[in-house]
This record gives structure tokens, sequence and C-alpha cells, in this order.
């Protein structure tokens, strides 16, 4: 039987439950087997009534059972992808489950504390992708009164984890199941798979190709900005990031990896522990965001800064694109781990230094697409690019929330022209710091498997 890796983790046997919905909002019974910690169940008496207590307890009864009422999933999402599955179910109140696995087949259930049968819910089977990797099929229906029960039948054995959410933007509460492969995706043994695929012999004079790592920014959950016709963020980073990556691999020197290639959310710290895993030598993430204002317009590059932000709307960005984990969801524990990844980071100026030699390269053929929102390089702390082996850039490619430059974001042909001038400046840059044995910011020596 698998573990959940999160408090409560699951042991044979054992279910993970959540928290009741409205708990501690009624008045309190005295504390007893039944009546825990002052919170009362459903169910259970209050003792000792006076006509106040008998008051109190109708009307704590009232608000359990609106609480309840509210509770109900309102929507339901699944994102597959070979990183991970998720399902998403969000609702006015936080949901109260309990979550097992079952062998023999495998098998995950949900249990969810609440009486109606909603459309969200009878409508998750038809959200079963047959091309998932993880889920088979998926069953819901009334298992008691007041419990509704999903069962996942699984293509194999997992790694759940489960957590819940706080509203935030335009989402209410959500509880969020990530289905992980048992074993993890090695990314670097992809890579070298791939390379080995398309590339089996060596082109003469290159000693070894620069890995170069694509960040397609947001996905899933987060759709980052959105733009007055409805386009979305997240799809305008993928396609332009898929782009790129067809140029790079038909570079004689290089090699691209995409942090996500579909429509799923990664955590910012999962972004650069793939790059981490591959050795990469630069890391390029992928943005169109937005601004309050709809006639700001331009491209703009952003290297790290353990300083302060070089302008107001870096630093705005920045916030934004680092809000980015509290919508897409990520559990509180790894956000602690990244934010120790930060901290740890921020002092290493060389990796800034080269990430702005990049940024120069990048922006300056950006130029000839776009108009330039300013005519340097600027720096804000985002999260994204904090690591510290590699330079690292985050690329504003224009602004969703400006109409005109919205429209033509949507454009194939601009696409086009936005990944050409990005694999410009990184070749100009990689022409001038040609990966070695020892990358151009660390004296780690590189892995024989990249060498090639």
């Amino acid at each position: 039987m698998a573990e959940f890796g999160l408090p409560g983790a699951l042991q044979p046997g054992l279910a993970v439950r959540g928290r009741v919905a409205g708990e501690g909002r009624g008045p309190a019974c005295a504390a007893g087997p039944e009546n825990q910690a002052g919170i009362r169940r459903r169910g259970a008496p209050c003792r000792g009534g006076s006509a106040l207590g008998s008051w109190r307890g109708l009307a704590f009864l009232l608000a359990l059972f609106v609480g309840v009422a509210e509770a109900q999933v309102v929507s339901s999402r699944i994102w597959p992808a070979r990183d991970y599955t998720r399902l998403t179910l969000e609702s006015k109140e936080q949901l109260q489950y309990s979550v097992f696995s079952i062998k023999d087949p495998e098998r995950l259930v949900l249990d969810l504390e609440t009486d109606e049968l909603s459309a969200a819910l009878t409508e998750l089977n038809g959200k079963v992708a047959a091309e998932d990797p993880h889920i088979q099929g998926l069953r819901v229906a009334r298992n008691r009164p007041g419990v509704i029960r999903v069962v996942l039948d699984l293509k194999g054995e997992v790694r759940p984890v489960i957590f819940a959410l706080r509203p935030i933007a335009d989402y209410g509460h959500r509880l969020v199941l990530d289905i992980h492969p048992l074993v993890a995706i090695d990314p670097l043994a992809e890579l070298i798979q791939e390379t080995e695929r398309t590339r089996p012999t060596r082109k003469p004079g290159v000693a070894r190709l620069a890995t170069i790592v694509i960040d397609a920014g947001h996905g899933g959950e987060d759709p980052g900005a959105i733009g007055r016709r409805g386009s979305r963020e997240k799809d305008i980073t993928l396609n332009i990031a898929r782009r790129l990556k067809k140029l790079i691999d038909e570079e004689p020197n290089m090699r691209a990896l995409l942090t996500r290639d579909g429509d799923y959310f990664l955590a910012l710290g999962a972004r650069v522990d793939k790059a981490r895993a591959v050795k990469a030598d630069l890391f390029v993430s992928i943005h169109a965001d937005a601004f309050k204002r709809s006639n700001v317009r331009g491209s703009s590059v952003f290297a790290l800064s353990d300083k302060r932000a070089t302008s107001e709307l870096a630093r705005a960005l920045a916030k934004g694109a680092d809000e980015s984990d509290l919508i897409g969801g990520v559990p509180l524990k790894g956000m602690d781990n990244h934010l120790r990844y930060t901290l740890q980071d921020l002092s290493q100026s060389a990796t800034i230094d080269h990430s702005l030699r990049l940024g120069n390269s990048v922006l300056k053929r950006l130029g000839a697409v776009n108009d330039l929102h300013k005519p340097n390089v600027e720096q804000a702390s985002f999260a994204v690019l904090t690591a510290h082996e590699f330079p690292s850039i985050l690329v504003e490619t224009a602004f969703i929330s400006n109409p005109e430059e919205e429209r033509r974001l949507n454009d194939n042909g601009y696409q086009d022209k936005l990944a050409r001038a990005l694999l410009e400046g990184i070749r100009e840059y990689i022409a001038k710091h040609p990966p070695r044995p020892q990358g151009p910011v660390t004296a780690s020596p590189i892995p024989l498997a990249l060498r090639n």
C-alpha cells in the first residue's frame, strides 16, 4: 500500500482525514469522549442543558447544516501529466474527507463528507483522459448518508499526496489530490535518451552540447495573466517554449529540455529542480504578464536581484510571478523547502553577472521583434531564478494586458519571431561562453553522460 507524503501519512489500513467544514464555529460543548477539544460532533448530544443551552445547541445544528450544504463540490478538474496527475475539487466551504488505497487492483478511495452528489462530481468520470498516465477510470456514488465516495482505478502503483488550499484569486476552497508515479521520472535520463535518439553522432568540433532548460510559465490550475480577449498566459508561454525547443534542438551545439510540455502546474521549486537535475547550462523562463494599466507594452528581460528591484514594475511582476505557487497549489512544506533554497542561493553574484550577460544578448534580439519596455535588463527577486549553478533569466515576451500585444501573442508567425529572437540571444551568449566540463559559473564537473 502506498504511503501518503503529508502529515498524517497513511500506514497500511489507515486513512488520512481532513478538517471539518465549519469546525469551531458553533458553541462548544463540555469536553468529553464525544466532544473532544470542546467541539461538538454530529449526533453527539450536549449534556447539562438550560433553555439557553438548548437554543445554543439548536443554533449550532443550524450552522452545521448550513456548513455541510455549502461544502458541496461546485467545480472539479483533472490535469493529467507524466510528472503527476492532479485532481482538484473546489467548494464554497472546506471539505472534510478521508482517503485510503486498495490493492489488487490498485485503487484510491476518496470519501467526501457532503450530502450532495453535485454535477461537478458526477461529471468527473468524463474528465479522465484515455492518455492519462496514472488514472484508468473513475467512479462517483453515494456511499452512505452524508458521504460521497470517489474511487479512482489506477494504472499502477502511485504515490498520492492530498492537501487543502484556502481561497485565493478566483478560486474557493480546494481539495487537491496529486497522483505521482511510485518512481519519479528522471529528467536527466530522459534527456540523455532523447539526445541519443535524435543525435546518434556528435557534430564535428562540438565538445559538449549546451543544455538549455526552457520554462513555460504557469500551467494547470494557474492560468497566469488573462487578456481582455480571454487569452491565457499559460497557453501562450507553452506555445513559444515548444517553438524555442524545436529551434534549439536543430542547433549543432545545443539541446533543450522543457520544464513542462503540457497544461499542468509545476511549483517554482520543481522547475528549478528539473534544471538542476540535468545540470543545465542556461535557464530561460518565458512569460507574457499583465499590468494594471492596459497601455503598458513592450518586451522585458529580468535577472535575479539580491537587493531591491530595479523598478516598481519589476517588483510588481516578481510578486505576481511568485504567487504562482499559491494559485497553482503547493503544500506548505514544499514552499518552505523552496524558501530555504532561495535564502541559500541569493549570494551567488557570479551567477547573477552571467545572467545579466545572457539577458543583454536576448534583450537586444527581442528589440528587433517588439518594442522594449526598458532598454536594459531589469532585476527583481524572482523565486524561479534563484539557482546558483547556472545563469537564469525571465523573459516577458509582451504584455497580455495590452490589447494589441495580446492579439500579436496569439499569432503563430509572431510566436515564431519571438522564439527565433530568444534563440539568437542564447546562441550569442553560448558563442562567448561555450560549455566546458566545468560550467561558466561553477567548478562542479559535468557528468560524463552529458559530455556528448
